[in-house]
């Protein structure tokens, strides 16, 4: 949800970050016309009810002579209060409907446009060029099955397309990465917490995963469920309808889950290996900060993602994405993308969003200020998933068939320093 009283002040405000969207910019003026015509609901159906009040307490008090005349005008207000109440309580569920579809204000000087519209603010790294060294990289699939680590023919078989196993040198590589990234986050003062991956619909729709992106979730009906495709939604509601204390400073939380999602609309997209599936393991960051603290925070959760690629020796850029390419809850999101060899492009490894107060205000998160409470801001971050291990794979390849294991993963490995078609060294 977004600030009402700032909409109600600065239309123009909201007009100019749904037009950077690509979004509805009509939206804004129905928005504030719904807000209105539900105040006047309100106003009216308590005039209405106050003014019946009064009445009941004249009847009271007079002659018994007036008193049936009285009682039957009393049944007309009392009937009216009840018409009233009830388009009010219309008006505020069509505004309710209609400032649930308004996304977040994005934060000024975001790049407007679609996805392609992204700006890069630095690359670090070089790629490593094959050729010279005399040999063409394979993608991580055949590495991957090569090295008996990755399966994605059993996981067909069991459970449908875009699902797989990690096996061998695949499953212990994928749990080394996750505690890194525990440790890592944890260093840096995010309590490792290992969520539910289900949550109610209210959790759901507060972190504003139910709006143009609902496609992508799954539902289990028969429970009213949601199986979570980020920690971040149930990071988000673990301090739902509480006043928190921000006293000592921010409060931070690495999620730790397993995530899942439909991957609807994008069917023929890096259908081979591990890009893009239904289900995969994550460490998330998740703060909950003063409003006035929420972009240092935001770029603190990027230099904890940048010291993990360059722990896992990946050459990588840093964008600033969108705004057409933010979700709902997004104000302004960092993606950083690591270079994959065979695909000879960067893909996403990571994001970082500020959700600013819009999903605080959702889900009623507040903190005490200055005698009153407020909405306090949210931020979330990945700090490692499983495709990371398709840039590891392909950048760590070597020409004998092995892989060479990044040195900061090597403690998490007891000391392995490369996976070879013989087995691991040492």
């Amino acid at each position: 949800m977004i600030d009402l009283v700032q909409l109600r002040e600065d239309p123009d405000l909201f007009k100019a970050s749904q037009k950077a969207r690509g979004a509805s910019v009509e939206l804004v003026d129905e928005v504030l016309a719904a807000d209105s015509a539900r105040r006047a609901a309100i106003t009216a159906f308590e005039d209405a009810r106050a003014d019946q009040k009064s009445f009941s307490s004249q009847i009271a008090k007079a002659p018994k002579d007036d008193k049936p005349a009285l009682i039957a005008e009393g049944k007309e207000k009392s009937a009216k209060v009840k018409a009233l109440q009830a388009e009010s309580e219309e008006a505020s569920f069509a505004f309710e409907s209609l400032a649930a579809k308004l996304p977040n204000l994005i934060i000024d000087g975001i790049p407007a446009g679609d996805e392609e519209n992204f700006v890069t603010l630095k690359t670090v790294g070089e790629p490593r060029d094959f050729a010279a060294e005399g040999f063409e990289p394979l993608d991580h699939l055949a590495i991957g099955e090569a090295l008996k680590a990755i399966d994605t023919t059993r996981g067909t078989k069991v459970s449908g397309a875009r699902f797989h196993y990690l096996t061998g040198f695949g499953a212990k590589l994928e749990m080394a990465l996750l505690n890194l990234a525990r440790d890592v986050a944890e260093e840096a003062g995010f309590s490792p917490t290992i969520t539910p991956t289900l949550v109610k619909p209210e959790v759901m729709r507060g972190t504003g995963f139910l709006g143009e992106h609902a496609d992508e979730v799954y539902r289990l009906e028969a429970d009213d469920l949601f199986l979570v495709g980020t920690s971040e939604v149930p990071l988000a509601g673990y301090h739902m309808d509480e006043i928190i204390d921000l006293g000592d400073g921010p409060l931070r939380y690495a999620g730790i889950s397993s995530c899942y999602r439909r991957e609807a609309g994008s069917y023929g997209k890096d259908t081979r290996g591990i890009i893009r599936v239904h289900q995969f393991q994550k460490v998330e960051m998740f703060s909950y900060v003063e409003v006035e603290d929420a972009e240092a925070e935001h770029e603190r959760m990027l230099s904890l993602q940048e010291k993990m690629l360059q722990l896992c020796e990946l050459p990588y850029r840093v964008i600033d994405v969108a705004a057409g390419d933010l979700g709902d809850s997004a104000a302004r999101k960092f993606d950083c993308e690591a270079w994959v060899p065979t695909q000879e492009t960067y893909r996403e490894l990571t994001s970082t969003s500020n959700c600013t107060t819009f999903q605080a205000r959702r889900l009623q998160i507040r903190e005490r200020h200055d005698g009153a409470t407020r909405p306090v801001a949210t931020l979330n971050g990945t700090m490692a998933n499983t495709r990371w291990l398709v840039a590891i794979l392909e950048n760590h390849q070597q020409a004998d068939g092995s892989v060479t294991v990044p040195a900061a993963l090597r403690p998490y490995l007891g000391g392995m320093t490369a996976q070879g078609p013989e087995g691991p060294r040492f």
